[in-house]
């Protein structure tokens, strides 16, 4: 689409500037006022032009404050040009009067240019890796001045121009310059600091003005339901947490504990008006809670700015900015610091699979499909209501791979969970024939979104080998946690939603019922190291009318915390990361609203204190056992001990990793004592009851095998007899030396 361009000279032959190019400045219609505004050639001298609206004088000086020249006004509306006694070109300041009073500003037009041809070349593949450090708002020193360099991508606008309440909010005073090759729009407006808000005015190609936009690339932002970018400092923070950094860049995820809390930090905490905590408060809250609970990582739901409580942060508008919920963004890096300092991880909730059409953000950017599909049948989302990013366009791919690297550069963030990707993989995903297009080859994969994918995990890994991705991806797409050169996505993990819907079908059923739905539980090791998974209890399974896992389990009260609890341990016990839901660790009754704070007085009532310490000595038991964590993600660290008592309902595995004493998994998922019950054992020797979920301490009936059990040869194999306890888990640790004096047995 083209674009108006100045075609006029210089000056006319009487040495003003033609009265068209003064009526276009002033009506904010001009193609290019850099070639009318500013510091300008005329003959052997230089003449300077302005549009200062209000104004009925104007002086200009140059930023040493030397005066270079009076202005004439050209048009009431306040157009001014005269000539400058000045030797070269230079930046210069303007002394404005009225009847009312006086002013002081610096023209942005008398100023060169901030990005340069490098900057163009690589925008325009779409390889450049630091896009936040050059579009976005951003506090620079230019030519002898500070204020703010604005650059947005907008290729098919008119006009884009930075509007804010330092200059009314009028798009016709600071006009961006076209990088014409790249689409970039850019402009430094000195003078300006931070906490100012401002928006981009676009024209589109149809010569309409769009509603306001906010910036895509915004560091900060309004508290809702102010939706403009917020100018923000550079990023102060002193981090002190290099240990837990180089730790995380030395491991293999795979190997180590990974014990995940999902948290909507709007709602596992308020204050007692119902506002919300501030990053501050929930470090010194949040942080010390999770320590003591012992998981490894905090996962938050999206906490990137969006404009609709009820969407939980998954319809984001602004990619690069910490909501303003909870502070400034240097609240969010205190807080990860200090999480890190506690030697707890932070993961983000990161939505690349969609985004919403509210007028502020990325729908029509320019007043064409920009960052979406033109066609529906690719660019919009029937689940959601919202739009899908264009993944075949190279600059989109590059605004959301730098997005990603954003985070874990500037807030040093230890993973990024990536939303819905199983809807970015299929082209026909939520769509009926006829209603999806299909790719170059005839098929319904997205091969644009795998590219995308695989280039984002790529750069991730690449550049932050500590940083861990994981995919929610609920089909049975091949190689989703294997490396891209080997056909894969590059996904460190993948949720594990299979065992969580068979795990959660089989625990709804009475335990009578449940023989008849072994294979339910039994399954899930068919294909459990087919990829790294994290087998997730999330926030999913508790909204939208689902209830809390507490009422999802079969039975009367005392039954239902008693499998909860068991369950709680089967987990733990089975291989894969774990993550649990805010509140589902103490049992919480209610079903989750991100309107209201988790019920923590439960916590005071025995049963929830029972649930809550079961989840407690787990997360000590799999950090503390190699054998529970090591080999989570391969075959070697799992074997089958019982698997065929579907009458009793029993299971049980031996879990197994170099350096560490294997550990038995016993589950009895009926209410019924099984006293002298047999179960194979590899090893001869004392075998210590680490954890019992029937313990007094948990809520339970009590009933255990006094510490542990001694395994012994006979009939040509090795095996215990024990006391399976109703509606339990127990888990036993080998003891090299049969030493049981002194053992650790939490709950038993």
């Amino acid at each position: 689409m083209s674009k108006p361009r100045a075609t006029v000279a210089t000056s006319g032959p009487d040495g003003l500037t033609p009265a068209g190019d003064v009526a276009a400045i002033v009506a904010g219609t001009h193609g290019d006022p850099f070639a009318v505004l500013g510091v300008h050639e005329a003959g052997k001298g230089f003449v300077a032009r302005c549009f200062v609206p209000h104004a009925e004088s104007v002086t200009a000086y140059t930023l040493t404050g030397k005066k270079a020249g009076e202005l004439s006004r050209r048009d009431d509306r306040g157009f001014f040009e005269g000539k400058l006694s000045l030797r070269k070109r230079q930046p210069l300041r303007y002394h404005a009067r009225n009847s009312g009073g006086d002013w002081w500003l610096t023209d942005p037009y008398s100023f060169g240019p901030v990005l340069g041809p490098l900057d163009d070349y690589y925008i325009a593949e779409g390889s450049h890796l630091r896009l936040f450090d050059k579009l976005g708002a951003h506090l620079i020193d230019h030519e002898g001045a500070s204020g703010m360099h604005f650059a947005v991508w907008a290729p098919n606008a008119r006009r884009v121009s930075v509007v804010g309440d330092f200059n009314e909010w009028d798009g016709r005073r600071h006009t961006m310059r076209d990088r014409r090759d790249t689409g970039i729009w850019e402009l430094f407006i000195p003078d300006i600091g931070a906490g100012r808000p401002y928006k981009y005015e676009i024209i589109g190609p149809d010569g309409v003005r769009l509603p306001l936009k906010a910036d895509p690339f915004a560091f900060k932002s309004e508290l809702r339901p102010a939706t403009a970018s917020v100018t923000a400092l550079p990023p102060a923070h002193e981090w002190g947490d290099e240990a837990h950094r180089n730790y995380w860049r030395n491991a293999d995820h795979r190997r180590e504990a990974v014990s995940i809390y999902e948290v909507h930090a709007g709602s596992w905490r308020l204050h007692d008006d119902g506002s919300f905590l501030s990053w501050d408060e929930l470090a010194d809250r949040l942080i010390p809670y999770v320590v003591e609970i012992g998981f490894t990582h905090i996962e938050f739901m999206p906490i990137s700015e969006h404009p609709y409580d009820p969407s939980w942060g998954y319809q984001t508008t602004g990619l690069y900015a910490p909501t303003a919920r909870f502070g400034d963004p240097d609240g969010f890096a205190r807080f990860v610091d200090g999480a890190h300092r506690a030697g707890v991880g932070v993961i983000l909730d990161w939505v690349p699979a969609h985004f919403p059409v509210d007028e502020h953000g990325l729908a029509k950017f320019d007043g064409t499909a920009l960052y979406e599909h033109a066609d529906p049948r690719k660019g919009f989302h029937p689940d959601w209501n919202t739009a899908i990013y264009n993944f075949g366009r190279r600059e989109v791919i590059s605004f959301l791979v730098n997005n990603a690297l954003f985070w874990a550069e500037k807030y040093h963030v230890d993973g990024l969970r990536v939303d819905a990707v199983a809807s970015m993989l299929y082209l026909d995903y939520s769509r009926k024939a006829g209603e999806w297009i299909p790719n170059e080859k005839g098929g319904r994969e997205n091969l644009e979104a795998v590219s995308f994918l695989q280039r984002m995990n790529k750069e991730v890994y690449g550049h932050h080998p500590g940083v861990m991705t994981i995919a929610e991806e609920s089909t049975s797409w091949p190689k989703v946690s294997q490396p891209v050169h080997e056909g894969g996505l590059g996904f460190g993990f993948k949720w594990n939603m299979g065992f969580m819907h068979d795990t959660l079908e089989y625990f709804s059923k009475e335990p009578i019922f449940r023989k008849h739905h072994h294979n339910d539980i039994t399954f899930g090791l068919v294909y459990a190291f087919s990829e790294n998974f994290v087998l997730p209890l999330s926030h999913d399974e508790v909204v939208h009318g689902k209830g809390t896992l507490l009422n999802k389990m079969a039975g009367d009260d005392w039954q239902k915390f008693a499998t909860l609890r068991a369950y709680y341990a089967f987990m733990w016990g089975y291989p894969g990361k774990k993550l649990l839901f805010m509140g589902q660790e103490f049992a919480q009754r209610r079903e989750w609203s991100e309107a209201r704070a988790l019920d923590w007085n439960l916590l005071d009532f025995r049963l929830h204190r029972g649930v809550w310490q079961t989840v407690r000595d787990l997360n000590y038991l799999y950090r503390s056992r190699p054998a529970l964590h090591a080999r989570d993600c391969e075959p070697e660290g799992f074997s089958w001990l019982i698997v065929d008592d579907s009458a009793n309902s029993v299971f049980a595995w031996l879990r197994s990793a170099p350096g560490g004493n294997p550990v038995a998994v016993i589950s009895n998922f009926t209410p019924v004592p099984r006293d002298n019950y047999r179960v194979p054992l590899p090893q001869a020797g004392k075998w210590r009851e680490i954890i019992n979920t029937d313990a007094t301490d948990y809520g339970g009936s009590g009933k255990g095998n006094s510490g542990g059990v001694e395994a012994q040869a006979e009939g040509g194999g090795i095996s215990a007899t024990m006391l399976l306890p109703p509606l339990s888990t127990i888990m036993l640790e080998f003891v090299p030396d049969g030493a049981m004096s002194g053992a650790s047995n939490l709950g038993g």
